[in-house]
């Protein structure tokens, strides 16, 4: 009953923000969300950051939204103005769709039907996806010579593998599907929480783990992420998504911030994760730090 109440009033206060944020969106003030996971807080103090500096509008982060539906919901109502949504947000029907697993099919899927159905301007990406990801520790990598999915296959019998219970059961798109698809059978199956796996790879629990491909975690603990060859995993490619009145009122913002456009690696989202995660740096103090040393804002 306490956890049920204090869910409550947390999605209420949540509410209020919102609503008081939102009235103050339809003077100068430019409202973006952001989910819980690290990477879209830092992108949303970049936004803010580029904004800011090149135009006259007034800038509102919103953190620690829960899920990227949440936001793209919020985004629909003008609670938010933009945020950073991913391609693959397509599969979690929101409106028809070409099932494939082609990137730039997917993008445009985003793009044209989000434009449709949402009346959103889906961005071009920043220049990484963050997706399901097979991980080993690098020692291995090395030793083995694995770089892809495809190269575990002779020793996948032998090995061990960490993966969270949901993935594991998840007949159409989880292990079941992609044991099929790459005629993989690991020897073994762990299963565990997510949050869990990164620490079980890294101390030789287990030897393989399904990891998210820009997790701090990945530096932290030395895993080397197998590319997907076979591409079974559905893209997930990170964009500004703005609503279109929003971007016709403030064409300041889409430009301040188009600069970011297939400029952010994998690796450097990593990296930049990793500072906020383990080094304890705020998300505004390593986006600032990041947009002056690539000459985006003035030292």
């Amino acid at each position: 009953m306490i956890a049920k109440l204090t869910q409550s009033i947390a999605v209420l206060g949540m509410s209020v923000m919102l609503i008081i944020l939102s009235a103050c969106g339809t003077g100068n003030t430019f409202i973006i969300g952001a989910q819980t996971f690290t990477e879209t807080k830092i992108l949303a103090e970049m936004y803010k950051a580029l904004i800011e500096e090149k135009t006259d509008i007034q800038v509102e982060i919103i953190p620690d939204l829960a899920s990227s539906p949440v936001v793209l919901q919020a985004i629909k109502r003008n609670d938010l103005q933009m945020g950073t949504l991913y391609s693959g947000e397509i599969f979690n029907n929101h409106f028809p769709i070409q099932n494939t697993k082609d990137r730039k099919k997917v993008l445009a899927q985003a793009q044209e039907g989000f434009n449709k159905y949402y009346d959103l301007n889906w961005m071009d990406p920043l220049g990484f996806e963050n997706t399901y990801a097979f991980t080993v520790r690098e020692d291995l990598a090395k030793a083995k010579g694995y770089e892809n999915i495809s190269d575990i296959k002779p020793d996948a019998p032998n090995m061990r593998l960490g993966v969270d219970t949901s993935w594991l059961e998840r007949p159409s798109d989880g292990y079941p599907a992609f044991s099929k698809f790459y005629g993989i059978t690991f020897g073994k199956t762990f299963p565990m929480e997510l949050s869990l796996v990164y620490n079980a790879v890294a101390q030789n629990q287990v030897d393989i783990v399904l990891a998210y491909s820009t997790d701090s975690r990945l530096k932290a603990y030395n895993l080397k992420t197998l590319k997907d060859d076979k591409h079974f995993f559905p893209p997930y490619d990170a964009s500004p998504v703005i609503r279109n009145d929003a971007a016709k009122k403030f064409p300041g913002a889409v430009e301040a911030i188009s600069v970011l456009i297939g400029t952010i690696n994998e690796q450097t989202m990593i990296d930049l994760n990793y500072e906020v995660d383990i080094e304890k740096k705020s998300e505004r103090e390593v986006a600032l730090a990041y947009l002056k040393r690539v000459g985006l804002l003035k030292p």
